[in-house]
């Protein structure tokens, strides 16, 4: 990346934080009207959402100054909002919890909090909203710093999922590979088969749903009477070895198994670690590899078999 890409991109995200930081301004008007500041409101959310915490857990969280917080906390509990008490784990920390007035004081700011998003949302279409809270996540999915370890669903496709998955892993593999438009011609091809074909006893396909973001997907299908093969396996980098390829691999077992299959393959490049580390962890084994030239690459291609 060039240094003018980079700047460019560094501004756009600059353009995005004043946008939204305006939105959420708007969003807390109602704050003036009450006795606590917006940083306030933030620490009795944390409390009113869980069990008790330490300051220390709480400032790491809400990226607060200790000291600041120290001073905001002893306020609270002379309003008494909060309680105090001695952690049985460390003697040095305070778990901290809102007491039944602490409670009370903040139940009204997070209904009228849900009030107000909810009127931001009710101006945009349900298709629209679906889209901004999918946007949402990816967002603090990928600038978490932390990998996230939510429950992930298999379940099916979605209308326009499959095109998707063609347009983001072929989007990924031509920006980390050099992959050109063959690539993107073949995963057409499969959604393409999968989709007019519509033959649930032999043929099946998951989305790796993570609190509503697709973030994997497998295909398991038919290549003979006997022999299904595995397609469109693909888990997001950010939330890579997390076991989600692990997950969706099991699943195309368990399938080719139930359907009568005896033997399930999948076709590789040596250069891609992951679905060679799934292979062998699944127990497949390595058939046979053959240097090709393909999706504008000299790749060495590699055939993965499992008998069921």
């Amino acid at each position: 990346m060039t240094d003018s890409e980079a700047r460019q991109r560094a501004l756009a995200v600059r353009h995005f934080n004043r946008f939204y930081t305006q939105h959420i301004g708007a969003l807390h008007e109602h704050l003036a009207k009450t006795a606590f500041s917006l940083t306030e409101v933030r620490v009795l959310h944390e409390l009113f959402r869980g069990r008790a915490q330490t300051a220390s857990v709480l400032g790491r969280n809400l990226g607060l100054d200790s000291g600041y917080l120290s001073r905001l906390l002893t306020n609270f509990e002379r309003r008494g909002l909060i309680t105090r008490r001695p952690s049985e784990h460390d003697a040095r920390q305070s778990l901290i919890a809102l007491t039944d007035a602490g409670h009370a004081a903040y139940a009204p700011l997070d209904a009228a909090a849900l009030e107000e998003v909810s009127a931001l949302l009710e101006g945009l279409t349900p298709p629209d909203q679906d889209q901004l809270i999918t946007a949402m996540r990816l967002i603090e999915r990928l600038l978490s710093d932390k990998p996230r370890h939510e429950l992930v669903v298999l379940r099916q496709p979605r209308a326009g999922e499959c095109a998707w998955l063609v347009h983001r892993q072929a989007q990924w593999f031509a920006s980390h590979y050099g992959w050109d438009h063959t690539f993107e011609g073949l995963l057409a091809r499969v959604v393409a088969d999968y989709s007019q074909r519509r033959d649930p006893v032999r043929e099946m396909c998951w989305i790796a749903d993570q609190e509503g973001s697709v973030v994997g997907s497998a295909c398991i299908v038919a290549v003979s009477t006997t022999v299904a093969g595995v397609r469109l396996l693909w888990v997001e980098p950010d939330v890579q070895r997390l076991g989600i390829g692990t997950q969706l691999m099991s699943e195309c077992i368990r399938f080719a198994r139930r359907s009568g299959y005896t033997k399930l393959t999948l076709t590789t490049a040596s250069t891609l670690h992951e679905p060679r580390r799934l292979c062998e962890r699944a127990g497949f084994t390595l058939a046979g590899t053959v240097a090709e030239r393909r999706f504008g690459n000299d790749l060495t291609v590699e055939r993965w078999e499992l008998e069921l």
